[in-house]
C-alpha cells in the first residue's frame, strides 16, 4: 500500500516533487516566484526541514502556500490535504506524474452521480506505436487558422506524427502514414494517444490506457482565473488558449461530467461557461449539461454561427475573423442577461458626470462643519445626566421655530424649516410623563404656544421592538405625503429597536433601513445611542456601524465643571473631528432651561485633541512595538474612520508632540514616545 513515507523515500525525501511540479529550475535555498499565484515579490523558496527531515516550502508572502510536498501538490490540483479521500487523490497523482515504482495505490471510493450515461469511444486498452515527425510549415498553417502557435502545441503536448500503428476492433493489426493530404497530430498522454486526423472520415482513434477521466487542458489552468470555458474538442481549447481564455474538454459534448471535478473547479473560477458546437448534439448536449450541473452555477453560451460542417464552434468562429472583442461582447451579452434585472436596478443608481446630482442641503451644522445633511444620519451619543436630552431638545426647537424667531440652540445652526415639513420625535425609553415635559420645554425654547401641526411626539415604550420599527417606518411614509417631505427625524434610544445592541446582524440591519429611510425621504434621521463613549470609537456593534454610516458623530460630555455640558465632535465625514470646536452648554436658573456659553479656548481644543490621540498611540502600540510609516496610517484609519490625509496630519501632530518617535536604531519604524 502507497503511503505518504514510501513517496517521501524515492522522491529525495519530497524535493524531486517540487522539480517535477514547477517548471522552472531553483535551488534550495533561494528565493523565487511562487507558480501558484501572480507573485510579485521572489519570497518563495524550498528548504530542507532538519526536525521532520523532508523538504518544505516557505511563502513569506503568502503563508498559506507554505508547507510539503503533498500540500503543494493540493493548492495545484485543487484538492485538500485535510480531507482523507481527497490526500488519495494527491498520492495517486504524485505515483502517477512520477512514475513510481510502487503501484499499490489505495482506491478511493466511487459514489455513483445520478447522470445520463454516454457511449464510450473505446472501453480496452489498445496497444499502439508512433514515430514522431517536426510539424511541417504547411501543418503549422493548419493550426494557425484558429490562432494556434506551435508553442500552444508544445504547451498541450501536441504532436505531429509520421507514422501510428495499433489495432482495430477485431483486433487486426493497421498502420496510418502521415501525408500532406492528410496529416496525423497526437494529444500525448502519459499512458496514452489520442489521434487526430482533420481531414479524414475517421478524425479520432485511441491508443493506450486512455480511461474515463479524460480531461484536456487541465493541467495547464492557473490555479485561480475568472471564467473557464468547457469546450467540445482540443482544438477549441487551443483556440481560447491562443485569445487568452482557460479552457478544458472531455472527450466529447456526450461524455459524462464529474461533479467532483466541477465542485473543484468551482472554487478556483469566478464562471464556469459550457461552449460546444451549435449543432444538434453541441445544444442537446450543453442544456443537458447545464441542467445536471446546475447547483455549480455553470452557465452556457451560444455562438452566433450556422451550425454547419464549417461554422458550428469556438475554432471556426475566430478562423472566420472574429476578434477576441467580439467573442467577449457575446459573453457580456450572457452575463447582461443573467444579471438583467439587478443591472436595471443600477441603472438608476448610476452617477451622471453630465447632470451631477443636487447637493444634499445642511440641516445641521456647527461653525459651518456640515453634521446633519438630507439623506444622512447624525448620531448623538453621551452618558446620563450630560444634558443629551436638552441638546437633541434644542436642535428640534430649531426645526420647527417660526422662520423670524431667534432661539438658543446651543451653539448649533439649524436650518430654518421653511416649507413646514414634518419634524418628528420617536422616544423608545422615556415614560410618557417625561417625554411631555421634555417635549413641553422643547416649546418653550422654540417659542412656539402650542405644538404645530407638523411635530409629532410619540411615546414607543409600550410597543415590541419588532413593532417600534414597523411604526417608525410607516408613519414616515404616511407623514412625508401628508406634509410634502420631511425636515428631521428624532429616533431617542436606537438600540431599544433591536434586540441587543451587540448583535452584529441586527445592528447592520437597522442601520442600513436607517439609512436607506433618510435616503428616500431626503431627511436627516438622529440617531440618539445611550452609550458611553470610550475615546474616539463608541461600543458594540450598533455603535461600530454607525461610526461607519453615519455623517457625523457629536458627543455630549460633562466638563471638569460638572455644572457645564460640552458638545464632542467624535466624527464628521469630511475632515477631522478633533478640529471641530467644543461647543459648551450650562443650565441657566433666569431662564429655565440650559443655554449656549461659547467654545472652549483654542488651548483646550489642542489637548483634548494630544489626550484623545495618546489614547489612540497606546492603542496601536500595545498590539505591537514597531510599525512602518505606511501601516501606522492604515491603523489610524481604521481605527478612528477617517480618510488618509486625516490620519497623516494626526502622524505630524503626534511627532509634534513626542506621542510618537522614529526608532533610533532604525528610521523606517515608529515606536510609542515617553507618554
Amino acid at each position: 500500500m502507497l503511503s505518504k513515507d514510501e513517496i517521501l523515500n524515492q522522491t529525495n525525501r519530497g524535493l524531486d516533487v517540487f522539480k517535477h511540479y514547477i517548471s522552472f529550475p531553483f535551488k534550495v535555498g533561494r528565493n523565487f516566484f511562487n507558480p501558484l499565484y501572480e507573485d510579485n515579490k521572489a519570497s518563495c523558496n524550498i528548504y530542507l526541514d532538519r526536525n521532520s527531515n523532508i523538504y518544505r516550502i516557505k511563502d513569506f508572502g503568502n503563508d498559506d502556500f507554505s508547507g510539503d510536498c503533498f500540500s503543494f501538490v493540493a493548492k495545484l490540483k485543487g484538492l485538500n490535504c485535510n480531507h482523507s479521500q481527497s490526500f488519495i487523490e494527491i498520492l495517486e497523482c504524485i505515483s502517477s506524474d512520477l512514475h513510481l515504482s510502487t503501484t499499490n495505490i489505495p482506491t478511493s471510493k466511487v459514489i455513483k452521480e445520478p447522470t445520463y450515461q454516454a457511449p464510450t469511444l473505446e472501453k480496452e486498452v489498445k496497444l499502439y506505436k508512433f514515430g514522431q515527425k517536426s510539424f511541417t510549415e504547411t501543418e503549422l498553417a493548419y493550426w494557425a487558422e484558429f490562432g494556434i502557435t506551435q508553442k500552444i502545441l508544445s504547451n498541450y503536448r501536441v504532436v505531429s506524427l509520421l507514422r501510428y500503428e495499433s489495432e482495430n476492433s477485431n483486433n487486426e493489426s493497421f498502420a496510418l502514414n502521415s501525408s500532406n493530404d492528410e496529416p496525423l497530430f497526437g494529444y500525448l498522454g502519459k499512458r496514452y494517444l489520442k489521434l487526430y486526423r482533420p481531414f479524414s472520415k475517421i478524425r479520432f482513434l485511441y491508443g493506450g490506457d486512455f480511461g474515463d477521466k479524460y480531461c484536456f487542458g487541465l493541467e495547464q489552468l492557473p490555479t485561480k482565473g475568472d471564467t473557464l470555458f468547457i469546450t467540445g474538442g482540443e482544438k477549441d481549447v487551443m483556440t481560447l488558449a491562443s485569445q487568452g481564455f482557460n479552457a478544458i474538454c472531455f472527450n466529447s459534448e456526450t461524455s459524462n461530467i464529474s461533479k467532483n471535478m466541477i465542485r473543484k473547479l468551482s472554487y478556483r473560477f469566478k464562471h464556469i461557461v459550457i461552449l460546444y458546437d451549435v449543432d444538434k448534439t453541441g445544444l442537446e448536449s450543453s442544456a443537458k449539461h447545464v441542467q445536471q450541473l446546475a447547483e455549480f452555477g455553470v452557465k452556457r453560451l451560444l455562438l452566433p454561427l450556422q451550425g454547419t460542417k464549417d461554422e458550428k464552434d469556438i475554432s471556426d468562429y475566430f478562423k472566420l475573423g472574429y476578434t477576441r472583442n467580439d467573442f467577449l461582447k457575446i459573453f457580456l451579452e450572457l452575463l447582461d442577461t443573467l444579471y438583467s434585472e439587478t443591472m436595471a436596478i443600477l441603472k438608476s443608481c448610476e452617477i451622471d458626470f453630465n447632470n451631477p446630482p443636487i447637493s444634499a442641503e445642511v440641516l445641521i451644522s456647527i461653525n459651518d462643519v456640515p453634521l446633519g445633511t438630507e439623506g444622512n444620519l447624525l448620531c448623538i451619543t453621551g452618558g446620563e445626566g450630560t444634558g443629551k436630552s436638552n441638546y437633541v431638545g434644542s436642535i428640534i426647537a430649531g426645526a420647527i421655530k417660526d422662520e423670524k424667531s431667534k432661539v438658543d440652540t446651543l451653539g448649533t445652526d439649524i436650518q430654518s424649516n421653511t416649507k413646514n415639513k414634518a419634524v418628528l420625535l420617536y422616544d423608545t425609553e422615556q415614560s410618557e410623563v417625561q417625554l411631555y415635559k421634555n417635549t413641553t420645554n422643547i416649546l418653550k425654547r422654540s417659542k412656539e404656544e402650542d405644538i404645530p401641526h407638523n411635530f409629532k411626539v410619540y411615546c414607543l415604550t409600550g410597543m415590541s421592538r419588532k413593532e417600534r420599527l414597523q411604526a417608525i417606518i410607516q408613519s414616515m411614509d404616511k407623514f412625508y405625503y401628508e406634509f410634502g417631505g420631511i425636515q428631521m427625524v428624532v429616533i431617542d434610544g436606537i438600540a431599544d429597536l433591536i434586540q441587543s445592541a451587540n448583535d452584529e446582524i441586527e445592528s447592520i440591519k437597522i442601520v442600513d433601513e436607517l439609512y436607506r429611510l433618510a435616503g428616500i425621504y431626503q431627511t436627516c434621521i438622529i440617531c440618539v445611542l445611550h452609550f458611553i463613549p470610550s475615546g474616539l470609537k463608541l461600543r458594540g456593534h450598533l455603535g461600530s456601524e454607525l461610526q461607519r454610516k453615519a455623517a457625523a458623530i457629536l458627543s455630549i460630555e460633562k466638563d471638569t465643571d460638572p455644572s457645564v455640558s460640552v458638545i464632542k465632535a467624535l466624527k464628521v465625514r469630511d475632515g477631522s473631528p478633533l478640529d471641530v470646536p467644543l461647543v459648551q452648554f450650562t443650565w441657566n436658573k433666569e431662564l429655565g432651561m440650559h443655554s449656549y456659553v461659547g467654545e472652549k479656548p483654542k488651548e483646550e481644543k489642542e489637548k483634548r485633541k494630544e489626550n484623545e490621540l495618546i489614547m489612540v498611540a497606546k492603542n496601536i502600540f500595545n498590539t505591537q512595538k514597531h510599525w512602518i510609516y505606511i501601516d501606522l496610517c492604515e491603523q489610524i484609519q481604521n481605527l478612528l474612520d477617517v480618510k488618509e490625509r486625516t490620519a497623516k496630519s494626526y502622524i505630524k501632530f503626534m511627532r509634534e508632540k513626542d506621542i510618537i518617535l522614529k526608532d533610533p536604531s532604525n528610521s523606517s519604524y515608529y515606536i510609542i514616545g515617553h507618554i
